[in-house]
C-alpha cells in the first residue's frame, strides 16, 4: 500500500504536473489580461491629447522650478507638452509589444535546458555533472538576464511618460491654473503617484532581502544536513529520509514564497491606490515587526514542523503509545531524541527574525514539541507510563499535529507552494528501497491531508481569481464611462479642465501598465540569482564535498544534487510562468493594441485642419472600444479555463490518490478538514501582503 501511494504521489507531481500547478496557483497574480484592460484607455487618452493639442495654446512656465524642468521640454507651448507625452507613450507600448515577444521566444527555450540539465544530473559520475551541469545552468542564466534587460528597458518608457505626465501636471499648479477643490485633488493625484513610486521602491527593497535569504537557507540546508547525519544513529534510516524530505520541501517553499512576494505586491497595488496610502501610513507608525519577506521565511518552516510533528504521532496507535518501536533498544536512545534536537534547530533559526504573530506560533509549536519529546524520552527506556498520564499526552500529540498541519495550510496560503510537492530525483530512488519501512499509518494520514490542503488552496485561489475578476470589471466600467465622457466632449467643451482629467487618468492607467513591467523585472532578476546561487554556491559544495562512509547510502554529494535539482527546476517554473504571461500579452497586444498604437502614430503625424484627422480620431476612439470589449472576453474566457483547469486537479488528486486510500475514520476526518479550515481563513491576511 505504502508502495502505491509513493507512486501515486510522485505520478501527480511530475515536472509537467508542478507547472501546470505553479500556473494554476499563481493565476489570479499573473493575470496579464486583466492587467491590460487599461491599456487600451491609455491609448485613447493619447488620441485625445493629440486633438486637444490642435486648440488653444499657452505657457505653463509661469513658475518654474529652480533648476528647470526636468522631463518637459517644451514648457511654454503646452500643446507641445501633450505632443511630448503622446510621442512618449506612442514608444512606450511600442517598445512592450517588440520585448515581450521577444521574452516569449526566449523562454520557449528553458525547458529543453532543464531537461539536459536533469539527464547530466542523473550520471552517476560527479566528474561529468561538474564539467557540464554548469553550461546547461549558464544558458538559463543567459536567457533570463537577457529578458530582465528587455523587461527593464520596457518598464522604463512607461516611467518616462508618468514623469512627464506628472511634471506637467505641477507646471499646471506652479503656474496657477488650478483653484479650490480642483487644486486639492490635482495634488493629492500627484502624491498618490509618488506613494505608488515609494511603494514600488520598498517592493525592490523586499526583493533584495528576499534573495539573500534564500542564499541563506541553501547554505543552512547544507549545514543542517551535515551536522544531522553525523548524529543520527545507525540503522535509522527513515528517519534519515524523512529530515531529508523535510529540508528539501523547507528550501522549495522559499524559493516558491520568493515568487510570492514578486507577484502579490504588485496585486494588492492594482486593487485600490487607497491601499498604498494605508499601507504607507501603517509602515510610517510600525516599529519593529515583521515584514512579508520574514513571514514567508518563518511560514517556510513548516514543512520541517509538520514532518517531525507527524513523525511524533507515528508511535501514537488508538489511544496507545508504542514504546517498544519508539525506544532503540541496541543504540539505548529514544528515536524522538533527534525529534527533539531538530525542534531545538528550527526553534533556534526563528530567533534571528523580529516578533510577529507567525513567529509566535512556529515558536510555541516547537516548544510544545519538544516538551513532549522530554516527556517520551523519560518514559521510554522503562517502556510504560501512567494511564493517565498516557491520555494526557497522546492529546497533546493529537492537538500539536493538528496545530502544525494548521500552520502548514497557513504557509501554503502565502508562500503559494503547491500542498503536493515532489521529492527530489536521488532522494526519491533511495527512499524505494527502503518503503517497506515507513509507518503505512503515516503515509495513509499524510496523503489525506494532502488531498484535503489542496482542494482548499484551489478552492482559495478561485475565491481570489473571482474577486479580481469582479475588480476587473468594475474598473473596465469607470474605464468605459470615462472614454464615453470623452467622446461625448465637443469641440468647444473640450477646455483645460477636461485635458487636466484625461492627463490625470492617463497617469493612473499607464502607471499600472508600468506596474507588471516592473514584475516582469523582479521575476527574470530572480531567476538570475537562483541559477547564480547554484553555479556558486550549490555546485561548488557538490564538487569539495567528499564521500564519507555513511550508515546511509543517501550521501552529501547525492542531497547536493538533489538541491541542484530543486533550484535549477524552480527556475524553469518562473520561467515556464512568465512564458505563459508573455504569450496571452503578446495575443492581447497583437489583437488589440498595436493597430491603435499604429492610429495614434499616424492621427501624431496628420494635419489637424483636414477632414480625415477628425476620421482618424473617430476610428481610434471607436477601435480602442471594442479593444476594451475583446479584452474583457478573453478574461471571462480565462477565467472558465481556470475553473476547469482547477476542477480537472482535484478530480486527478481525487481519482488517483484518495481512490487507493483506506476509509478514514470520521473523527480523523474531521480533526484534518478543521485544521485545514483554520490554516486557510482570512485572519491576518493583510499582514502577508
Amino acid at each position: 500500500m505504502n508502495s502505491k501511494i509513493a507512486k501515486t504521489c510522485q505520478s501527480l507531481t511530475t515536472a509537467e504536473e508542478m507547472r501546470n500547478q505553479t500556473k494554476l496557483v499563481m493565476q489570479p497574480y499573473a493575470n496579464w489580461e486583466e492587467y491590460l484592460t487599461p491599456a487600451p484607455l491609455s491609448i485613447a487618452i493619447l488620441g485625445e491629447l493629440v486633438f486637444i493639442s490642435s486648440k488653444t495654446d499657452f505657457s505653463i512656465n509661469k513658475n518654474p522650478p529652480k533648476n528647470g524642468y526636468k522631463y518637459i521640454k517644451y514648457p511654454d507651448s503646452f500643446r507641445a507638452c501633450l505632443m511630448q507625452v503622446c510621442n512618449s507613450g506612442w514608444w512606450a507600448f511600442n517598445e512592450a509589444h517588440k520585448n515581450m515577444d521577444q521574452i516569449r521566444l526566449h523562454t520557449m527555450a528553458v525547458p529543453d535546458y532543464m531537461k539536459t540539465a536533469v539527464k547530466i544530473l542523473f550520471q552517476g559520475n560527479d566528474e561529468v555533472v561538474q564539467a557540464h551541469l554548469p553550461d546547461q545552468l549558464e544558458n538559463i542564466r543567459v536567457i533570463a538576464d537577457d529578458c530582465l534587460e528587455l523587461a527593464k528597458s520596457t518598464e522604463n518608457h512607461f516611467i518616462d511618460v508618468i514623469n512627464i505626465i506628472q511634471e506637467l501636471l505641477e507646471a499646471c499648479i506652479n503656474a496657477e491654473h488650478f483653484y479650490g477643490e480642483e487644486l486639492e485633488a490635482i495634488k493629492k493625484k500627484l502624491e498618490e503617484n509618488k506613494i505608488r513610486k515609494q511603494s514600488s521602491e520598498e517592493a525592490a527593497k523586499r526583493y533584495e532581502k528576499a534573495v539573500k535569504i534564500m542564499e541563506e537557507e541553501l547554505k543552512e540546508a547544507h549545514d543542517t544536513y551535515k551536522k544531522a547525519m553525523d548524529s543520527l544513529p545507525g540503522g535509522w534510516n527513515m528517519i534519515a529520509m524523512d529530515f531529508v524530505g523535510a529540508l528539501s520541501e523547507s528550501v522549495t517553499s522559499v524559493v516558491t514564497g520568493l515568487t510570492a512576494v514578486v507577484a502579490q505586491p504588485v496585486f494588492q497595488i492594482m486593487n485600490a491606490s487607497k491601499l498604498i496610502t494605508e499601507t504607507l501610513k501603517a509602515a510610517k507608525h510600525k516599529t519593529s515587526s515583521a515584514d512579508g519577506v520574514d513571514k514567508m521565511n518563518i511560514y517556510s518552516k513548516s514543512a520541517e514542523i509538520l514532518a517531525w510533528t507527524v513523525h511524533i504521532q507515528q508511535y501514537v496507535h488508538n489511544n496507545n503509545i508504542d514504546w517498544k518501536d519508539l525506544y532503540d533498544q541496541k543504540n539505548k536512545s529514544t528515536k524522538t531524541d533527534f525529534v527533539k534536537m531538530q525542534f531545538k534547530r528550527i526553534n533556534s533559526s526563528l530567533k534571528k527574525f523580529p516578533d510577529c504573530k507567525a513567529k509566535q506560533h512556529a515558536q510555541e509549536l516547537c516548544e510544545e514539541a519538544i516538551n513532549i519529546c522530554e516527556v517520551l524520552a523519560k518514559h521510554a527506556p522503562e517502556g510504560k507510563c501512567e494511564d493517565d498520564e498516557t491520555e494526557v499526552l497522546i492529546k497533546r500529540i493529537r492537538k500539536l499535529t493538528d496545530s502544525a498541519r494548521s500552520f502548514d495550510c497557513k504557509s501554503k496560503d502565502v508562500t503559494k507552494s503547491p500542498s503536493l510537492i515532489p521529492k527530489p530525483p536521488m532522494l526519491s530512488k533511495e527512499e524505494s528501497q527502503f518503503e517497506g519501512m515507513s509507518a503505512s499509518k503515516r503515509e495513509t494520514e499524510n496523503a489525506r491531508f494532502r488531498i484535503e490542503q489542496s482542494r482548499a488552496q484551489l478552492d482559495k485561489t478561485r475565491e481570489i481569481y473571482e474577486k479580481s475578476v469582479e475588480n476587473m470589471e468594475k474598473n473596465q466600467k469607470e474605464l468605459t464611462e470615462i472614454l464615453i465622457t470623452m467622446r461625448n466632449c465637443e469641440v468647444k467643451e473640450i477646455d483645460f479642465n477636461t485635458t487636466i482629467q484625461m492627463l490625470v487618468k492617463g497617469m493612473d492607467a499607464m502607471g499600472r501598465v508600468k506596474e507588471q513591467w516592473e514584475k516582469m523585472v523582479r521575476f527574470f532578476q530572480m531567476v538570475s540569482n537562483i541559477v547564480k546561487v547554484s553555479l556558486t554556491k550549490t555546485l561548488k559544495d557538490f564538487a569539495s564535498t567528499s564521500e564519507k562512509t555513511q550508515s546511509l547510502s543517501y550521501n552529501s554529494k547525492l542531497f547536493s544534487k538533489d538541491l541542484l535539482y530543486n533550484q535549477a527546476f524552480q527556475a524553469t517554473n518562473i520561467a515556464s510562468l512568465v512564458h505563459m504571461i508573455s504569450a496571452t500579452y503578446t495575443e492581447v497586444s497583437d489583437k488589440y493594441l498595436m493597430d491603435r498604437v499604429s492610429s495614434l502614430g499616424k492621427l501624431m503625424a496628420m494635419d489637424k485642419e483636414k477632414t480625415e484627422f477628425e476620421k482618424e480620431r473617430l476610428q481610434l476612439q471607436n477601435s480602442c472600444d471594442k479593444a476594451q470589449k475583446g479584452i474583457l472576453r478573453l478574461v471571462l474566457k480565462n477565467k472558465a479555463e481556470f475553473e476547469k483547469k482547477s476542477d480537472s486537479r482535484i478530480k486527478k488528486i481525487d481519482k488517483e490518490l484518495l481512490a487507493i486510500l483506506p476509509s478514514a475514520a470520521p473523527e480523523e476526518m474531521k480533526s484534518i478538514q478543521a485544521a485545514v479550515k483554520s490554516g486557510f481563513t482570512k485572519e491576518e491576511e493583510a499582514d502577508y501582503y
